[in-house]
């Protein structure tokens, strides 16, 4: 997945000393918690958006198209739980006028609209209480500006009275995929980049992420590190649609960097057992051949893994592929009996180089 026009930044630098000041903060809650990820197809209490696209980023054609896509993803989410979005202060009242009751807005400064990386991954502890994790982001390695999107995870963390959780792990919610069973899918292209965490082993990254998050096992896959802005997260690679089933891409163009490494998933898949020793289900959910050339670009990010689960439905793509869309929609209804299967035209914003998850985090329910 790649981030239109994105650019390098000196913000590195700027965030040694502030990044650094996280290493050894203490979370705010009671040393006696267990935190655990939940599914995300568990019940939310809402999701979390963010009205980002900036002209400087994304372009004035593309800008448009890509804020009509977010607004229709906000409108199909709010139908089905409450939606938060963050806008910039001088984009809310116009905002306010456009968007449906049960859509709250909130004022803040952003850069982007990529809020599954940009905001916090909530978590649960045993007692029930909510905690946020703050992943330290960085513009996904420092590719691209991201001054106030690096508040965001602490913001909404605090929003939601959170215990906000800190960590020295630098990576991003779309390269982390779990079951809520203590199983979780990652990419060794993002979390063991060295433009994320260049000290840290294998070892000690696996460690932490089962601190944080309640994990038990990680069944890593390569990804593809520096194809996309992203270094290959795993919510366009595959997704758990229940405990013990995964959902995996599958690139059938031989001419393709992804050919290779969707099979070569595939084949790690196919061999890995879950945190309960369970071997895995696997089905797969095959690329579009073709796309609508209106906003095609060489960023195009024309996958279907790239779904959503709110409460009662599932927002998935279409790309305007009558076959692959028609299988993708069959697919999903059969993984999702008893939630609603909406297929979105998000053309801008795949564009852009993302997708429908990237742009939305859950809030998990109270148990």
């Amino acid at each position: 997945m790649q981030r239109r026009d994105f650019i390098k930044t000196s913000v590195a630098a700027a965030l040694v000393g502030s990044i650094g000041g996280l290493l050894n903060r203490s979370v705010s809650a009671a040393p006696t918690e267990q935190w655990r990820m939940p599914d995300e197809a568990n019940p939310h209490s809402g999701t979390w958006m963010a009205y980002g696209a900036t002209e400087d980023v994304w372009g004035t054609r593309l800008m448009r198209v890509a804020q009509d896509n977010l607004l229709n993803i906000a409108t199909a989410i709010a139908a089905y739980e409450p939606v938060q979005m963050l806008v910039r202060p001088h984009e809310y009242d116009q905002l306010s006028k456009k968007v449906s009751p049960n859509i709250k807005l909130l004022a803040k400064e952003i850069d982007d609209l990529w809020m599954r990386d940009t905001g916090p991954v909530f978590v649960r502890s045993n007692s029930g209480a909510l905690g946020a994790v703050n992943f330290n982001f960085n513009g996904w390695g420092n590719k691209q500006e991201h001054d106030n999107d690096r508040l965001i995870a602490e913001f909404v963390g605090n929003k939601t009275g959170a215990n906000v959780l800190h960590t020295r792990l630098i990576l991003e919610g779309g390269g982390i995929e779990v079951d809520g069973e203590g199983t979780a899918i990652i990419t060794e292209s993002c979390v063991l980049n060295p433009n994320r965490n260049p000290n840290l082993s294998k070892a000690q990254c696996e460690s932490e992420l089962k601190r944080l998050l309640g994990l038990e096992k990680i069944i890593w896959l390569p990804g593809i590190a520096g194809r996309d802005i992203t270094d290959g997260h795993t919510d366009f690679y595959a997704r758990f649609t229940s405990p013990g089933v995964v959902v995996a891409g599958l690139d059938n163009d031989s001419n393709s960097e992804e050919y290779y490494v969707t099979r070569r998933h595939l084949a790690i898949l196919k061999r890995a057992t879950d945190a309960k020793g369970r071997p895995l289900e696997i089905m797969t959910l095959t690329t579009p051949k073709t796309v609508r050339s209106k906003y095609e670009t060489k960023e195009f990010a024309a996958g279907y893994i790239n779904f959503y689960a709110c409460n009662g439905a599932v927002l998935s793509p279409e790309f305007g592929d009558r076959k692959t869309d028609r299988d993708t929609r069959d697919k999903l209804r059969d993984l999702f009996p008893k939630r609603e299967i909406i297929q979105l035209n998000i053309d801008g914003i795949a564009a852009g180089g993302g997708g429908i998850h990237c742009t939305a985090q859950q809030q998990p329910a109270s148990a």
